[in-house]
């Protein structure tokens, strides 16, 4: 005695839980999963049917393209023709519908379903690779080469996200012969595709992709004093994040410098403008300014990725503007703080910034290492030197199970 399983539609189609592998007969109102795998089956219509009687078919095994089910007419006509009906196609479903004696049996549904595509998922080497959950992250904290070796599908992923965090830039050293405070160097550009549905997955192609780490611009000398070297680049594909822009030293006097994030100010100067080149979303802010012209005012931080720099004033040097936090990696990790400007007089000066900047003062501190962040700006006494900035990072995620 078969079971049945009850999966109602238009015709009410009561479905044999069995499995058929062989030669059957069937029955009216019921539907049939039909395997071929193995060999040709056959499956006779019922006898003497009624009108409105039906039988309804569906290919199990997606083996009816390798061998076919033939359905026997049992005396009646199918599509009124005398013969029987084959279904040879992979996917197909049917049900026939007994009209007359004439006509016979008639399909009134007949589909072919396409096979849903497995899931592939993108496949690829290069820099330091982790796992978080369904995801692997590489990570380069140097450059070198993400090389794709499968692309995969919209079932698995054909995208990956993205992290590319420049070079910061160093911070202005303060020296004679005119003691000022050094600015503090602006943070590496940061351009980031995780998880902001706006900017979404970035596609990429069976290929090698070469990735450049950006390194961080040097701290301004002490004496004679110096600007701080702007930050280097970090590329991945058409993404391209700009260096931070240096922190201005403390004589003469004049304006931070541009870059991902802008350089600080001294000594009456303004900040280094951020985005520059402009992208969007924006890869950092301004540095800060250092209205007062005197040799016991302190300089303006750097800008930061989430922040532009803090402004110095006659008490006070300006802190660096805060970086970005993001979990990319499987961590939340800041990057690309702005360093803090020098400070006025002896003593600890602005501490560093969330996102890897150096501090102001006395000599400037560097930036850490692979977080893009601004080195801070030398003090206005002693001829202190200001800081380096941390190099870059690229970091690429994209899902490789389910």
């Amino acid at each position: 005695m078969a079971n049945y399983i009850d999966l109602k539609n238009e015709y009410d189609i009561n479905w044999d839980s069995s499995i058929k592998s062989g030669d059957f007969t069937a029955e009216s109102t019921r539907g049939y999963f039909i395997d071929t795998s193995s060999a040709v089956v056959t499956m006779t219509l019922p006898a003497s049917p009624n009108a409105g009687d039906f039988v309804a078919v569906k290919d199990y095994a997606r083996s009816f393209g390798t061998n076919k089910l033939v359905i026997d007419r049992n005396g009646e006509n199918i599509q009124g023709n005398a013969s029987p009906s084959e279904l040879d196609q992979t996917g197909d479903t049917a049900v026939l519908v007994y009209i007359d004696s004439t006509k016979g049996w008639l399909y009134t549904q007949e589909n072919t379903v396409p096979e849903l595509p497995s899931a592939l998922y993108v496949v690829a080497t290069g820099g330091t690779i982790t796992t978080d959950g369904d995801y692997k992250v590489h990570t380069f904290n140097s450059s070198g080469t993400f090389t794709v070796s499968q692309v995969g599908n919209a079932c698995g992923s054909n995208t990956v996200d993205y992290l590319v965090v420049a070079g910061g830039a160093g911070g202005g050293g303060a020296g004679a012969p005119h003691p000022r405070a050094g600015a503090g160097g602006g943070a590496g550009g940061y351009r980031e595709s995780f998880p902001n549905p706006g900017t979404g997955g970035f596609p990429v192609s069976v290929q090698a992709y070469p990735i450049t780490v950006g390194g961080g611009g040097g701290g301004g000398a002490g004496f004679p004093s110096g600007d701080g070297g702007g930050g280097s680049n970090s590329v991945f594909s058409t993404i391209t994040s700009a260096g931070g822009g240096g922190g201005r030293r403390g004589w003469p006097n004049g304006n931070g410098l541009a870059g991902g994030s802008g350089g600080g100010g001294a000594q009456n100067g303004s900040g280094g403008a951020g985005n520059t080149p402009p992208v969007t979303p924006p890869q950092g802010n301004a540095g800060g300014p250092a209205p007062i012209q005197n040799s016991g005012a302190g300089a303006g931080g750097g800008g930061g990725a989430s922040a532009g720099g803090g402004a110095g004033s006659n008490i006070i040097n300006g802190g660096g503007g805060s970086g970005s936090p993001s979990t990319i990696s499987g961590s939340d990790t800041t990057r690309a703080g702005g360093g803090a400007g020098g400070p006025n007089s002896p003593g600890p000066g602005a501490p560093a910034s969330p996102g890897g900047a150096g501090g102001g003062g006395p000599a400037g501190s560097s930036g850490t290492a692979n977080t893009g962040g601004g080195g801070g700006g030398g003090g206005n006494f002693g001829e202190q030197p200001g800081g380096s900035g941390g190099s870059g990072v690229v970091i690429i995620r994209y899902k490789f199970q389910n």
